[in-house]
């Protein structure tokens, strides 16, 4: 016999799982079909923060703004790439559903202190940041369940749970005494947590292991090892998935949560510019656009499939490493082939991607890419987890993703860049670096640019000269935290064909949905917090319509 729901999940990210949350507290039965031996998805490797302007925490925090300021924000920096009624809806519901996720979970959240908005100039800007994310939590709520739980790209040392906050200040530790009373903080904590029994979890292991939790005690079964295979239809209504174990109906709809096409190279190659590939995002393995082309059989719209939560990234021996604050940091810069520089290297993320690409049609016109710093910025600066001071991993200099010389000019040929460019590229930025002023890129303009600066480098905490031998280059390639685009959806998050028409008890969220961010980017946790929003606002619509057959126009 069939089995049947009324709503069936696809996906246990923070969408999916905020989704069945959601199904199960409006009194609907509910279930969550995970493809991966672990749930979690790319929420669980992720930092866990959570951009939802207005929200609980930060109010308890004193931060206290018009809802007004978000909406021009999102506005200014989005534009008419997503229609104002789907940026509106997030805003105007994103309290609500962060509220909703802690009365029903352990979650607590907390605000990331001066983590800027990444556009903080713009118009509604906010350069203390609007972003939160979780209090550790004890993993042992998950009981046997923990050993299923998907783990982050990159493991905290010890097991010491560290946090964004965390980790900005321990990554400063040989510069700034913050760095090492934050490192004692986490010591107390990590001993008082084994003393106390407790595993304790941070970022988006603690995200999702909360939301896991909160599943169980509403009785929500997440299924592992359970791909989607298809989509049932009847007549032109979604009325269930196809599994590799059979058939599973649902009575009211499906949501569509399963992630973006990351690991998918066919869809990669089809849909995005070349340099492309698999091997450097930090998204799930299981994430294979899956979700994405089971919508687009049945006639579903897509937009944003050129774009991804794009990010600088290392591609290391040992797997890619996102480089937020290794970029960031004064006595470096980054370079292409011409051995110039081509952006402000503390851009947001997407945006630094972005320049990388350059505006033309073909291959990026910047990439290859080269992270450029001296021994000062060694001496000083924790690099991928690497202690200030110690040299990098000779396997880096054998795979040919890093390089030393003792002069600039030996850097070069070593990372096969024009000596005398790469000379003048140096003097010129050191120029800029003693004045305190980027009068190419404007890098350390912005209060962003600051949040992963030196605060103790003078005159400027985003620039300082490479001026120290030995020189060192690390290739960057165009990494990302997943794709951005998908299936096109409405205010309610429907499935949407191009005449605007609604696919019948179909909804996408997360990164199988179009993104509602557009081609940029907020701020931290600007994937997570409209995943979370989404999902709420799709099982909410299914628990109050039996029948939804419309959606909104684009």
């Amino acid at each position: 016999m069939t089995e049947q729901f009324d709503v069936v999940v696809v996906g246990s990210g923070a969408a999916g799982m905020t989704a069945a949350l959601t199904a199960a507290h409006n009194g609907l039965s509910v279930v969550v079909l995970e493809k991966a031996a672990c749930f979690g998805g790319s929420t669980a490797r992720s930092g866990g923060g959570v951009w939802i302007p207005g929200n609980h925490a930060l109010r308890a925090a004193g931060i206290e703004e018009p809802p007004e300021r978000a909406r021009e924000y999102l506005a200014s920096i989005v534009g008419d790439v997503v229609p104002a009624v789907r940026r509106e809806t997030f805003l105007a519901h994103g309290p609500e559903v962060l509220k909703f996720v802690c009365d029903h979970t352990p979650l607590k959240f907390r605000w990331v202190r001066d983590y800027s908005d990444y556009h903080p100039e713009a118009p509604g800007g906010r350069p203390g940041g609007r972003s939160v994310e979780p209090v550790a939590l004890d993993g042992k709520l998950l009981g046997d369940e923990l050993a299923h739980l998907e783990p982050p790209y990159s493991a905290p040392p010890l097991g010491v749970p560290i946090t964004q906050a965390d980790y900005r200040w321990l990554s400063l530790l040989a510069r700034h005494p913050r760095g090492a009373l934050r490192l004692l903080s986490l010591g107390r904590q990590w001993l008082a947590g084994k003393l106390r029994g407790q595993q304790l979890l941070s970022m988006g292991q603690a995200l999702a292991a909360g939301l896991r939790v909160g599943l169980a005690r509403a009785g929500v079964e997440v299924r592992l090892h359970t791909p989607l295979i298809d989509l049932q239809v009847e007549g032109d209504r979604v009325t269930g998935v196809v599994t590799a174990h059979g058939a599973v109906e649902a009575r009211r709809g499906v949501i569509l949560a399963s992630g973006g096409f990351e690991r998918n190279l066919e869809m990669r190659e089809k849909y995005q510019r070349a340099p492309i590939g698999v091997d450097w995002t930090v998204g799930a393995a299981a994430n294979t656009g899956d979700g994405i082309t089971a919508g687009l059989k049945l006639g579903a719209a897509l937009d944003l499939m050129d774009d991804a939560w794009w990010g600088p990234t290392l591609p290391l021996t040992g797997g890619p490493w996102f480089a937020l604050a290794e970029r960031s940091r004064p006595r470096s810069i980054m370079v292409d082939a011409r051995g110039e520089r081509f952006v402000n290297e503390s851009a947001p993320y997407v945006e630094a991607v972005h320049a990388m690409y350059g505006e033309g049609d073909g291959p990026g016109e910047h990439i290859p890419t080269w992270l450029v710093f001296d021994q000062g910025y060694k001496d000083r600066y924790m690099f991928t987890g690497i202690g200030p001071r110690r040299p990098l991993p000779g396997r880096w200099f054998k795979a040919g993703i890093a390089a030393k010389s003792s002069t600039p000019a030996g850097l070069a040929a070593k990372i096969d860049v024009p000596a005398q460019s790469l000379e003048a590229t140096i003097e010129r930025f050191n120029g800029f670096a003693r004045k305190g002023v980027d009068e190419d890129f404007h890098r350390g303009v912005s209060k962003y640019d600051h949040y992963y600066g030196d605060p103790r480098n003078k005159p400027n905490p985003s620039l300082g000269p490479l001026d120290k031998a030995p020189f060192y280059a690390v290739k960057i390639v165009p990494g990302d935290l997943g794709t951005k685009g998908g299936l096109r959806t409405d205010e309610h998050a429907q499935v949407l064909r191009e005449d605007g028409s609604a696919v019948p008890g179909l909804f996408a969220a997360g990164n199988t949905g179009a993104a509602v961010m557009g081609r940029t980017y907020a701020g931290p946790g600007a994937t997570i917090g409209p995943a979370m929003v989404f999902g709420y606002l799709a099982a909410t619509r299914l628990a109050h319509e039996d029948q939804p057959t419309t959606g909104g126009q684009r």
